[in-house]
C-alpha cells in the first residue's frame, strides 16, 4: 500500500507547525489537526518535517493519496458525531 501526499498538504502541515490526521468523518475521509482527532497507535505515520501526518488504518484501505480537498471545514466538524470528543465551544447567551 502506497499513499501519496500532495505538496499542498505538506505545505499546510509545515506552515501550521502541527500534526494532522486523516480519519473517518461524516462526509468521508477528513484531514484534521490531531487536536481535533488524536492519532492512534494503529495509524500510519508519515513524517513531514518536524511534524507528522497520521492516516487511520481504516482510511488507508480506501485512499491512495491525501489532498487539500480532505480538509474538514470547521462548521462541519462541529456537526459531525465523529468529532464529539472534541472540546465544544461554550454556548452564547444573550
Amino acid at each position: 500500500m502506497e499513499i501519496t501526499v500532495d505538496d499542498e498538504v505538506i505545505e499546510l502541515i509545515r506552515s501550521e507547525g502541527r500534526d494532522y490526521r486523516v480519519c473517518t468523518a461524516c462526509m468521508g475521509p477528513a484531514l484534521v489537526p490531531t487536536s481535533v482527532k488524536p492519532a492512534k497507535e494503529s495509524d500510519i505515520k508519515i513524517e513531514v518535517g518536524e511534524n507528522a501526518l497520521y492516516i487511520s488504518r481504516v482510511q488507508a484501505m480506501y485512499i491512495d493519496h491525501v489532498s487539500l480537498d480532505m480538509v474538514y471545514d470547521e462548521e462541519e466538524i462541529d456537526s459531525c458525531p465523529a468529532f464529539y470528543n472534541r472540546p465544544r465551544p461554550a454556548p452564547a447567551y444573550r
